[in-house]
This record gives C-alpha cells, sequence and structure tokens, in this order.
C-alpha cells in the first residue's frame, strides 16, 4: 500500500492541487466575523450565528503556484526558525559537544543496567518514559508545539546511539508533545480559547482531563515503546533502516576518542555569556510565571544566571564539551522561563538557540569566519525540512483564497441535526478532527467552531464541556498526521523521515487514539463529572 508513494515534495503539492480542484467543486461562503473580549482581557475575532452566506466563486488556478510563495510567507516565522537551529545545531556539532553528551548518557545507561531491578524493567524503557513524560507534560501545560522542532536534532541522534531509529527520536519528543498537547490540561492556546469561546470558566474541568492525559499517554506510550523494542532486537525491520544510514555515520564517531581539552576562548565565552544573562537579571529581576490560569512571582533569570555562573565553572574545569552541553541544558531553561514567563514564540526562540550556537563557536576558538561557515552548512543541510514546510503552507493558502473553508465547516454543522446525544457527540468529535487536517491552528480553529459547536451542544443537551473536549482531541490527535502542520513537516525533515513512511508508521496510534477519545467523552454524558 505504501511502498509506491511519491516523494513527500510530491505528496504535498499533489494535497495542493486537489485543494485547488475542491474550490471548483464547492460552493464558496463566508460566515460574518466579529470580535469577542475573552476572559482574560483578550480580544479574538469569532464567527456570528446563523451568519453563513454564499459568496462569488474564487475557483483557483494559476494560484496553484503563487500559493508556494504565499505558503512560504505564511510560514516564515517557522522556516526561519528551522534554519536558525539547523545553524546553531552545526556550530556545536563541531564541537563533538553531542557525541560527549550521547557517549555519557549512554555509559549511564549500562551503569544503571548493573541494578538487577532496573535491568528486568528495562533501563531504556524508563529513560524513554522518563523523556516521553517530560515532553507530554510540556505539550499539557503550556502546549509545546513548535518548540519541538529545537529537539529533534538531539533526539535523533540520541536514538539512533541507543539502537533504535530516527522514527523512535520523533516519536520521543514530537509524539510525546502531541499526545500532551491532545490530552491538554491546562494549554492555552487550546483549552484556554476553547474554554473562553464557550463562556466556560477558563482551565475548569481539569479534573478530568488528567485522567484523559493519563490514558491518552499509556497507549501512546505504549505504542512507541513496542515499536522501540522491535527496532532493538532487529533494526534491520525499520522503516527507516536504510535512511537512517546519514544518522548513522553522523554519529560514528561516538566510538573515536576524543580529546578533552579547555582552551582560553571556552572562559572568554563563558564570560561573554555571563555578562549577558546578567543584564537582563537586572532588567528583568523578577518574573511573573503563568501554569494554566495560575501565576506566581519568581526571580527566574536571577536564579537561573546564577545556577549558570556555578555549573558553568566546574564544566570548564572538565572540559569545553561538557561547558557546551551545560549550554544548550540552560538554553532549554531559559526556553522555558521565556515561553512561562514572558510568552516567548518562535523568534525569539530562535534567537536563543542562535546565541547558543554562536557562544559554542566562540568556546571551541572558532574564527568569525568559520563559524559564519559552520552556520551556513547548516542551514544548508536542513534546508529541505524548512522547504517542506513552505510548500505545505500553500494549501491553507488555496482553501483560504478559495473560499470554501467556511463552506466545509457549514456542511458539517449541519450534518449534527437531528440526531441523538451519542451521535451529535461522534458528529462533533469528527467535524473538529477532520478540520484540523485544513486548519492545523488550535487556536484559530477554536475561533471557527467553538461559537457554532457551543450553543448547539445546548440545545442537544451535552455539557459544553463536553464540546470542548471533542475539539481537545479532534485538534490534537490529527496534528501527527495532517500533512498541513509546519510543525510535523518541519519535525520530519529535519529528521529525514518521509513522509509516506512516517504515515505507515503513525496511522494505526491516530486510529487507536481516535477511539480512545470517544471512549473517554461518552463518560461525560452519563456521570455528573466536576466542571461538566
Amino acid at each position: 500500500m505504501f511502498k509506491k508513494v511519491p516523494h513527500t515534495y510530491v505528496i504535498v503539492f499533489s494535497i495542493v492541487i486537489i485543494s485547488a480542484i475542491l474550490t471548483w467543486i464547492i460552493p464558496a461562503g463566508e460566515f460574518d466575523r466579529t470580535v469577542k473580549t475573552m476572559a482574560d482581557g483578550q480580544e479574538r475575532t469569532v464567527i456570528v450565528d446563523d451568519s453563513y452566506h454564499k459568496t462569488e466563486t474564487e475557483p483557483q488556478t494559476w494560484q496553484v503556484f503563487s500559493s508556494i510563495f504565499n505558503g512560504f510567507v505564511a510560514q516564515a516565522n517557522i522556516i526561519i526558525f528551522i534554519l536558525l537551529i539547523g545553524g546553531a545545531f552545526w556550530i556545536m556539532n563541531a564541537s563533538k559537544a553531542l557525541d560527549v553528551g550521547i557517549m555519557s548518557f549512554i555509559a549511564a545507561t549500562k551503569r544503571l543496567e548493573k541494578v538487577k531491578f532496573l535491568r528486568k524493567i528495562g533501563v531504556d524503557n524508563i529513560v524513554m518514559v522518563m523523556i516521553m513524560t517530560l515532553f507530554s507534560s510540556f505539550g499539557a501545560i503550556f502546549g509545546m508545539s513548535e518548540e519541538t522542532i529545537a529537539f529533534v536534532i538531539i533526539l535523533v541522534p540520541l536514538a539512533i546511539s541507543m539502537g533504535y531509529d530516527s522514527i523512535v527520536g520523533v516519536s520521543l519528543v514530537y509524539v510525546s508533545a502531541h499526545l500532551g498537547f491532545a490530552g491538554a490540561i491546562l494549554n492555552p492556546f487550546t483549552i484556554g480559547i476553547a474554554q473562553g469561546l464557550s463562556d466556560l470558566p477558563i482551565f475548569s474541568g481539569w479534573e478530568f482531563r488528567i485522567i484523559c492525559w493519563l490514558v491518552i499517554n499509556a497507549v501512546g506510550f505504549t505504542f512507541i515503546l513496542l515499536y522501540a523494542r522491535k527496532i532493538k532486537r532487529n533494526p534491520k525491520k525499520s522503516l527507516m533502516y536504510n535512511a537512517d544510514e546519514y544518522w548513522r555515520k553522523h554519529t560514528e564517531n561516538n566510538s573515536k576518542k576524543i580529546e578533552y581539552y579547555t582552551p582560553l576562548s571556552a572562559w572568554i565565552s563563558y564570560i561573554l555569556t555571563l555578562g549577558v544573562l546578567i543584564l537582563f537579571s537586572v532588567f528583568y529581576p523578577d518574573s511573573i510565571l503563568k501554569i494554566g490560569n495560575a501565576s506566581f512571582h519568581f526571580p527566574a533569570l536571577p536564579v537561573a544566571t546564577l545556577l549558570f555562573a556555578v555549573i558553568s565553572f566546574f564544566t570548564l574545569r572538565k572540559s569545553v564539551h561538557f561547558f557546551i552541553l551545560n549550554l544548550l541544558a540552560f538554553t532549554i531553561v531559559f526556553l522555558i522561563i521565556g515561553v512561562m514567563g514572558y510568552e516567548w514564540y518562535v523568534m525569539e526562540i530562535g534567537a536563543l538557540f542562535f546565541g547558543m550556537g554562536l557562544a559554542s563557536g566562540i568556546a571551541i576558538n572558532q574564527s568569525a569566519n568559520n563559524i559564519t561557515k559552520l552556520f551556513i552548512e547548516g542551514a544548508k543541510d536542513i534546508f529541505s525540512a524548512a522547504f517542506i514546510v513552505g510548500i505545505a503552507g500553500g494549501i491553507i493558502i488555496i482553501l483560504t483564497d478559495g473560499k470554501i473553508v467556511d463552506t466545509i465547516m457549514y456542511g458539517l454543522s449541519q450534518a449534527m441535526q437531528n440526531v441523538g446525544k451519542e451521535t451529535s457527540l461522534g458528529v462533533m468529535y469528527g467535524i473538529q478532527t477532520f478540520l484540523n487536517i485544513i486548519i492545523p491552528s488550535g487556536s484559530a480553529k477554536a475561533a471557527l467552531t467553538m461559537p457554532i459547536m457551543a450553543p448547539f451542544s445546548d440545545l442537544i443537551g451535552i455539557a459544553r464541556q463536553t464540546t470542548v473536549l471533542a475539539f481537545q482531541f479532534g485538534d490534537g490527535f490529527t496534528n501527527m498526521i495532517t500533512p498541513t502542520s509546519g510543525v510535523l513537516i518541519g519535525c520530519l525533515g529535519i529528521a529525514k523521515v518521509p513522509y509516506n513512511l512516517w504515515l505507515k508508521y503513525i496511522w494505526k496510534l491516530i486510529l487507536i487514539l481516535i477511539v480512545i477519545g470517544f471512549l473517554l467523552m461518552l463518560p461525560t454524558i452519563y456521570f455528573d463529572i466536576n466542571g461538566f
């Protein structure tokens, strides 16, 4: 079935063409929009009830080609982010620091295998579950999505070195984060917006969502671990066995002797980086960190800066490699602070990793010209991942310019008329799942669907909270498969996993999760659950 699937570029461009054909078949139409003030004081554009009307058709022809240009423009932030990440990590790779980190990690797991209890459970299993739980928590609490792109480039080489494949590496970070995204507990980008548009208390019903998150994680983690075990036992069963030759060559230096040293330039990098962090700590001595609807004051930047100063000093005394690894670790720490305290997005995160790359280059005594050369090589190596994101962006452009997105939404909403609770819930869930394939943005889809779904749920006797849950699951699961998602396409491009092989791997999990999601919603119809 999947053996003769074309190249990923061909698949995505074919979808662009199919989308254009649909604009000739599906009538054009629009909802009226208005601005609504949310509970948190922010204003969002939502549709007006019963405002759908037909408009003049806008069939797309030559726009198939211009949509690629516009797709690049629309996805420019993700594309630039990918190029910055690729360049920064290429500079870091020149130091062999990631090789040292992987070697140290593998050595630590081998020591743990000496413990009988841990050996029986499987040290690799414990490590993978810990990694997946971490990223799933990030997805559930603050909606980690785009940020996973930066971690794929770390987790894929690690997975290869542990005896797995690149698919396992992507799963550890991307799939785990989106399992959390789907089972969101406090995700402000999906739950927060959807509940606000439904006139529900923000983040209410969190108790039941925790149960959902645990069930979804149990299913998803089990699927990933079973696949990983199969690859560990027989690497040739990997869908990526031949394609992963790139990563095997990339990590083969792990077995070679690495010279440990600390040049003067590493101390200079340390002083420069610490100076910048001290300045930020002076200007931002107190941070308001937000977790869901709660917030608290904490001197996050000064504390993180102090820890960086102390730990970096000791790592420098050991080797420049460990200093750069510590630099990476604190880049992640500051990323978390930025996201939770200052609403950072890809621009700030990309700048953060770019700074990390420059500091790494200085630490290994590279000249400005060599750092530039390394950055360009890294951006060139990862360009195919950035390019496919732009092509995928053309799909949304075609559907939007063809004015058929609202028509599709209106037609699907009519399917919920005059059916029972269970069927209505299933239809709503199906609509959200389907729409996520053409509208991967959770906040945009919430603004489009919740003003329709929430009032309709009142008419058929389904709790609005259940409607939010249908949106949440429908938005989350198909994120891991939709070709219109710039994040998915970007992650696959970085890992060098063709979309057709990813589809072959992930489709069973998606079907299982969709069924599990519907089963998790049924109790909210039959039982009195807090918040529903």
